[in-house]
């Protein structure tokens, strides 16, 4: 099974969702297998994770033995599908399947009421596999077909509640979105494989020259990358697809957008930092990017009255400290002296950030589920004093507004630091406006805090109680998480983090695969 696991960790899923549909009429049956299915994936991505670590880079072939073709003449020709699986794309494998299997926990509750609920888990595991076949793939065409699995199950989720014409048309342009930034994406692989002959993206960076034909690939797959990620200014699609998706598939969505931006940090180490000399200037365009992600989208959820509208702005803003951590980590990446110095633990402030983030926004976007499942209303001038009501969701909104702000010990402190003192020694203005942002961001949730949860609770409120126990534990697992990856971040950083940093940066080891080193 060892052996197999890169194309199990992608069957799985898709086998899960194909099964889903036979339970329609047993509604309770088809959430059971849904957590059945996130959780195995879990305990496979754990055996991945341990493989690669152990063992370095997997890579797996599809249909032959090795990933090459030798013709008559000797000339070896990777046309193989392969998925070549190194510590980042295992780190985000991880990442994927523990946020499908709390967000498949929390539904079992959460949707109860909803109709076509077969539907709603086939697409939940289809948007697990789509995931994890992006961060797992060898091939630039397998990463199109997997960002466009997906983006439509993505775009059928968030407007999986028809009924509301606010979700109707946040799912239009999800889908609009993603067909956008996978047009541009075939577009780059077809420019790169009219000039290379193949798919293979080891095969490319080895061989890449890079002209202007191959800027403009480049381009294309920054900006569609840039773009799905939700960094600004192509940030506008966020706030509605967050708010208006069902809180449960909140933590794969956050999975999916990142897994853009892996895709992105890939192309820019993996694909070009053979050859680009001045990736200084990608890294400051990176680094710039950041900076106006997080301050922009912290402002605009300042200004907001709808308690998930206001959440989903912050993941709009928390995308900014990934971007400016690896972008400081790419502007030296060429020096040895200043990568060693402060660009390494800068690339792994963003890395880390990406997993803290995912852990406390999918948790604030559970509490935020569990108050409209509770109140019927997402408002924060019609709540109040539902501390009282509800205290498991006030102490679990209290320990993801506290990591969300970098406030020690939870885990957000301690991304963010690396952050700060990192981005600092390249810039001090890149270290103000992160904590300003991070300032700032307090401040809001101070507000949703005492919006929502204290004074004395509105006599509409008297016989509401706290959220049924499915919903309860997804947003305790997620709470321990975040005051455990704050109190043991060496772990975190040294069994996961760094690798996956490593394994950017040491791209040859990417490129020497299949014995065409």
């Amino acid at each position: 099974m060892i052996e197999h696991l890169p194309a199990l960790m992608v069957a799985l899923p898709l086998f899960g969702a194909f099964i889903a549909p036979l339970f329609k009429k047993h509604h309770e049956g088809v959430s059971i297998w849904a957590i059945f299915v996130t959780g195995i994936s879990v305990v496979l991505s754990l055996l991945l994770t341990k493989e690669v670590v152990t063992n370095g880079i997997i890579m797996y072939v599809f249909g032959a033995d090795k990933p090459t073709l030798v013709l008559p003449s000797g000339y070896a020709v990777p046309i193989r599908i392969m998925f070549e699986v190194d510590a980042m794309g295992a780190f985000m494998a991880i990442s994927a399947t523990l946020m499908s299997f709390i967000g498949a926990i929390y539904s079992y509750s959460h949707v109860k009421k909803d109709t076509g609920l077969e539907k709603y888990y086939a697409l939940l595991m289809l948007l697990e596999a789509g995931i994890l076949g992006m961060v797992l793939t060898g091939d630039l065409f397998n990463l199109f077909v997997f960002l466009e699995i997906a983006g439509i199950a993505g775009s059928a989720l968030v407007g999986f509640r028809n009924y509301r014409g606010e979700a109707s048309e946040a799912g239009i342009k999800y889908l609009i979105v993603s067909a956008v930034a996978s047009l541009m994406v075939l577009f780059a692989v077809s420019i790169l494989y009219g000039q290379y002959g193949n798919l293979n993206l080891a095969y490319i960076a080895k061989n890449v020259s890079f002209n202007m034909v191959d800027m403009i690939a480049l381009g294309l797959l920054f900006t569609s990358f840039a773009m799905k990620c939700g960094a600004v200014p192509m940030h506008y699609w966020v706030p509605d697809a967050y708010t208006e998706v069902p809180a449960g598939i909140n933590p794969p969505l956050l999975v999916a957008t990142y897994a853009s931006l892996y895709a992105l940090f890939r192309v820019s180490f993996t694909l070009f930092a053979n050859v680009v000399i001045d990736l200084a200037r990608v890294g400051w365009i990176m680094s710039i990017l950041g900076v106006l992600t997080m301050f922009i989208g912290v402002t605009m959820a300042l200004i907001q009255k709808d308690v998930k509208r206001l959440m989903s702005h912050h993941a709009i803003s928390q995308t900014g400290y990934m971007l400016l951590g690896v972008g400081v980590g790419l502007t030296v990446l060429h020096d040895p002296s200043k990568l060693a110095e402060f660009g390494r633990d800068a690339m792994a402030g963003g890395v880390f950030h990406i997993i803290n983030n995912i852990i406390y926004k999918s948790l604030l976007l559970m509490t935020a589920g569990a108050l409209f499942y509770v109140t019927g209303t997402r408002n924060l001038n019609e709540m109040g004093g539902l501390a009282r009501k509800m205290p498991i969701t006030t102490i679990s909104f209290m320990v993801g507004a506290a990591a969300i702000s970098g406030l020690p010990p939870f885990n957000g402190f301690a991304s963010k630091f690396l952050i700060y003192e990192t981005s600092y020694r390249l810039n001090p203005l890149l270290t103000v406006f992160a904590m300003v942002t991070s300032v700032l961001t307090l401040a809001s949730f101070v507000k949703v805090f005492a919006s929502a949860f204290l004074g004395p609770p509105l006599e509409k409120f008297e016989n509401k109680r706290e959220v049924p126990k499915p919903m309860i534990v997804a947003m305790l697992i997620l709470a321990a998480l975040c005051i455990l990856f704050g109190l043991f971040p060496n772990v975190v950083l040294d069994k996961l983090v760094y690798p996956a940093v490593d394994a950017l940066i040491n791209f040859a080891q990417y490129h020497s695969w299949g014995g065409l080193a």
